[in-house]
Formats: structure tokens, C-alpha cells, sequence
């Protein structure tokens, strides 16, 4: 009765990944955002994944041990919940070899902190590390978070 028992369990450890597999390559042409998931690698990462979504805050440098980067991830760590309140997701590509579609798109010289609204545009850019309380005043002067605060989603 036991070997019956774990076999039957396999049985359905394997068919459960097998559907769970099928189901990620069915969506596999659409990033999945986890609502805890606040910093994501930049160098895969296209603007349009998080159109009408959330709020890219991208950082660049030409290396992660740039003093100016590691700053500005520790200002970024130092409030998240603030990021998180306004749908912001922080997409940091500290490899210039990489020519990411990120980089192609902005640009950037050495480092380089980009603000992208939910709609798509650049919203600010800061060759200087800044804090969440700028970054967060600078969101909450956007149309759309003004048009969020009013319609009460904040999160």
C-alpha cells in the first residue's frame, strides 16, 4: 500500500511539472513581473515588457564596482517599500559590452540613473546617484501617479 501511495504521488509530481512547464512556454513572449521582485537585471530586459505596468528606473555604469552605482543601490535599498508604492521596478546594466536594448535605446555615458513612466518616456536622467525621496517626489509629480493618488491606488 506504501509503494502504491509514492508511486501515485510521482505520478502527479510529474505531470504537475510537466503542466506547469507547458504553461511557461505558453508564456513565454510575456515577462512576468513578481510584485516583490524590485531590482531585475537590465541587459535582457525591453522597455515595452513594462509599459502601462510599472515604472522603470534604470541604472547604468560601465562596471558594478562603479562607486557611483554601488551608492546608488544602496540609496535604492535603503527604501524600497517607497519604489514599490509606485509601481517601480529598478533595472540596473552594469555591462557596456552587453549593448543591450536598454542601452541602445538611452544611451548612456558612465552612469547614468534614466526615470521612465509607465507610458514610455524618459521622465529624468541623473549622471549622480539619487535618492528615493527625489526619485519618489519626482514620480509623484508624473500625470498618471497625480491620477493614481486621486483615484486612491496607491499601494
Amino acid at each position: 500500500m506504501t509503494h502504491s501511495l509514492a508511486l501515485v504521488t510521482m505520478a502527479f509530481l510529474i505531470a504537475s511539472t510537466a503542466h506547469s512547464q507547458e504553461a511557461t512556454s505558453v508564456m513565454e513572449d510575456r515577462i512576468e513581473i513578481p510584485s516583490d521582485q524590485l531590482f531585475q537585471n537590465g541587459e535582457d530586459a525591453s522597455l515595452s515588457d513594462f509599459h502601462w505596468v510599472k515604472r522603470p528606473l534604470v541604472i547604468f555604469a560601465d562596471s558594478d564596482r562603479d562607486p557611483r552605482f554601488t551608492r546608488q543601490i544602496d540609496l535604492l535599498n535603503a527604501l524600497p517599500e517607497e519604489l514599490r508604492e509606485r509601481d517601480v521596478v529598478v533595472l540596473t546594466d552594469s555591462n557596456p559590452a552587453a549593448a543591450s536594448s536598454l542601452r541602445t535605446k538611452l544611451r548612456p555615458r558612465g552612469f547614468m540613473l534614466v526615470l521612465i513612466g509607465k507610458d514610455g518616456n524618459p521622465y529624468l536622467r541623473k549622471p549622480f546617484p539619487w535618492d528615493v525621496r527625489a526619485i519618489s517626489a519626482s514620480i509623484d509629480k508624473m500625470p498618471l501617479r497625480q491620477q493614481e493618488i486621486r483615484d486612491g491606488h496607491t499601494r
